[in-house]
């Protein structure tokens, strides 16, 4: 995955935890993972786990656990 990618989805999740700051933080992980495993590809989701994995230091904090939540949940099925 290119750099820009990447920070293109870091970018995206990221907005998407910040759209979800009215809800307490429990409420906005499961609100961002939902969003993303029902409308990202495969693949991003992936390339987001990936990143997750290898460094994860540009997610605010209710996104890396939204990513976290999401990996968890594919290494389950």
């Amino acid at each position: 995955m290119s750099l820009s990618s990447i920070d293109t989805l870091i970018k995206m999740i990221n907005q998407i935890a910040v759209n979800n700051g009215a809800y307490d933080d429990a409420e906005a992980v499961e609100r961002v993972a939902t969003h993303v495993k029902r409308f990202w590809a495969k693949k991003m989701r992936a390339d987001l786990i990936d990143y997750l994995q290898n460094d994860g230091s540009n997610l605010n904090p209710v996104a890396k656990e939204a990513a976290q939540k999401i990996m968890e949940s594919q290494s389950a099925a």
